[in-house]
């Protein structure tokens, strides 16, 4: 008897988009929220700079790269016995940073290898790829570009303070709709208590990308919903009115983390 083959019936193998890789492979994460230390973004005060590793993405215009390196550090959940290592074959690393979209298998390889070797030249990860295998293997670095080994933020330490940015993010498709300056302000305002303002003037002493970058970031992200913004007014005694209206931002609620209630103590 001749069995029929799965040629034989025309069936075609299903394609698997970025999003549907980037969902799967946080799902297997299990966490809510990934988090980044707040030096990824701006530098402790007191220093010769207050610029993060988060400028070099912004005024390199690279885009792809620092989308990679968030969800990287978002898919590396726990560690590993090897450290904070995640190893996946080179195929999957390109859909995760989606270089498949408009280019060959083989190309799509080299670009996501290329991707994450722009990454570990800024002493964020640590990347292998053993010769004749198409595996990868990631290594999270501490995220102030030092090229220290990572360990989990706990924010008990200033320098173990962290932002939060929830897995939603990814899943529901934010990712794929921001430009590069609204991802850094994304960031950004992430980084800071709610309602803080964000002046463009000082955009290139706090963060090092331009006055532009941070009106074009702060609009785009207000079109998206992402944010929230309110005015308010301060104290300006050398102003003929005596005060001066600013605008101040939070995150919007489906990218704030919610906090989960305490359970109430059994009634005794």
């Amino acid at each position: 008897m001749k069995r029929t083959t799965t040629a034989d019936r025309g069936v075609q193998q299903p394609e698997v988009s970025g999003q549907e890789t980037r969902t799967a492979l946080l799902e297997r994460a299990k966490r809510k929220a990934a988090p980044y230390r707040k030096t990824f973004v701006q530098a402790h005060r007191g220093g010769e700079s207050r610029h993060g590793p988060l400028k070099r993405f912004v005024t390199n215009g690279n885009l792809r790269a620092l989308k990679a390196y968030l969800i990287t550090v978002a898919a590396c959940s726990s560690e590993n016995e090897d450290g904070w290592t995640t190893t996946l074959d080179s195929m999957v690393w390109a859909r995760l940073f989606d270089t498949t979209l408009t280019t060959t298998d083989q190309s799509a390889r080299t670009a996501a290898w290329r991707t994450l070797q722009q990454l570990q030249a800024m002493n964020l990860i640590r990347c292998t790829r053993p010769r004749g295998s198409t595996k990868i293997s990631v290594t999270l670095l501490r995220e102030d570009g030092s090229g220290a080994e990572y360990t989990r933020p706990n924010g008990k330490a200033e320098a173990d303070r962290f932002l939060q940015i929830p897995i939603t993010f990814w899943t529901k498709g934010y990712d794929a709709q921001l430009d590069l300056p609204g991802l850094a302000l994304l960031l950004a305002i992430a980084r800071e208590k709610p309602w803080s303002p964000f002046p463009a003037e000082r955009a290139p002493e706090w963060y090092g990308w331009s006055a532009d970058t941070q009106l074009r970031g702060l609009q785009k992200l207000l079109s998206l919903n992402l944010v929230e913004r309110r005015e308010a007014y301060l104290k300006a005694p050398l102003s003929p009115t005596g005060s001066t209206l600013v605008y101040q931002y939070r995150l919007a609620a489906s990218m704030r983390i919610r906090k989960q209630k305490a359970t109430p103590a059994p009634a005794a």
